[in-house]
């Protein structure tokens, strides 16, 4: 899991870039106590051979994270386009050359007592290195949760809600107390819905298969890019269905997908292996597939990455050298 948040970052809070020690919030502020906040989450990947940074999809997450607000009627006033210019710059800023977690979150910011909303709203954007949320390299053992996903007339399981997570939190502790690296929810339909913190896929039969979107589960970004990677790059047939938990036990491949998690496989399911118990075929082509497009090296996804440019580098002078003769130097 990745460590405590250094407090210099340089973080986007109350319209400025301000280090992250200064960018903090009354205990009295609404959404501490209401959970009436939402968050995105997006991912930067630091790709060594060509030396660059890349935000994947952020103009999208940035549009579903203003619509997913718009829920909870808060005011994000920034577009989408300049919600990515501030993240490139915030990035910039913190001259990052490792991959980042990019945590944008809008809140109802009143101090005082009351569950009733009003129009005080506020938004930050906070970038921080970032590794693997989930250490899934040899695969996951997962757990179905006795814990129900909640329901879209409860608190719509589609929007980044931040009270909306004590679902997922109660889940995943309840996981790890059991053994498991991971949980997963079915509704209160008794289908499949998806990870504490992710979207799930199956391959079974030849298909990849989801859950569909009305099985309250998040609309996810790389949920999207899976399925499109899967149809366009494998030629899979890709179907959103219902699935059913007994399913899990008889499929041949399992994986659960998020901007934290990237593309994880689950190789046990409730103590029983996935298959004979290893990382499927479609699963770590998918992988592969996800990882190239997420560092700008699919040419047909390159419309999902925008580039960071690296702060410039001031060549060394050379020792012999006297420093009027340095500051001439071109650059």
């Amino acid at each position: 899991m990745p460590s405590e948040a250094d407090p210099n970052l340089i973080v986007y809070f109350g319209g400025q870039y301000v280090p992250l020690r200064e960018a903090r919030v009354g205990i009295l502020t609404h959404a501490l106590h209401y959970g009436t906040g939402v968050f995105e989450g997006i991912r930067a990947y630091w790709d060594d051979a060509g030396n660059e940074l890349f935000l994947m999809r952020p103009l999208e997450h940035f549009q579903r994270w203003k619509q997913n607000c718009g829920i909870l009627r808060i005011d994000v006033p920034a577009s989408p386009e300049e919600l990515c210019a501030i993240t490139v710059e915030l990035l910039r800023r913190n001259e990052f050359r490792t991959s980042i977690y990019v945590r944008p979150l809008a809140f109802k910011c009143a101090e005082r007592v009351g569950v009733s909303t009003d129009e005080q709203d506020a938004f930050a954007v906070v970038a921080l290195p970032f590794g693997d949320y989930l250490n899934s390299e040899d695969g996951l053992h997962a757990g179905v949760s006795s814990w129900r996903r909640i329901q879209d007339n409860a608190i719509p399981a589609r929007a980044k809600i931040c009270g909306a997570y004590v679902n997922s939190a109660l889940a995943s502790d309840d996981a790890r107390r059991n053994g498991f690296d991971e949980a997963i929810l079915l509704n209160e339909n008794g289908h499949v819905a998806e990870g504490a913190t992710c979207n799930l896929f199956m391959v079974r039969k030849g298909r990849l298969i989801t859950p569909a979107v009305t099985e309250n589960v998040l609309e996810g970004i790389t949920r999207d890019s899976v399925i499109e990677l899967a149809k366009r790059e494998l030629g899979l047939d890709v179907v959103e269905r219902a699935i059913d938990r007994s399913e899990l036990y008889e499929c041949d491949e399992l994986f659960l997908t998020g901007t934290a998690v990237g593309i994880a496989p689950v190789v046990r399911v409730d103590h029983r292996p996935v298959k004979e118990g290893a990382i499927g075929v479609v699963t770590r082509e998918i992988r592969q597939l996800y990882f190239d497009a997420s560092r700008g090296r699919l040419r047909a996804c390159r419309k999902w990455v925008v580039p960071v440019c690296p702060v410039r580098q001031e060549p060394e002078a050379p020792a012999d050298l006297p420093a009027e003769t340095v500051e001439a130097m071109p650059v």
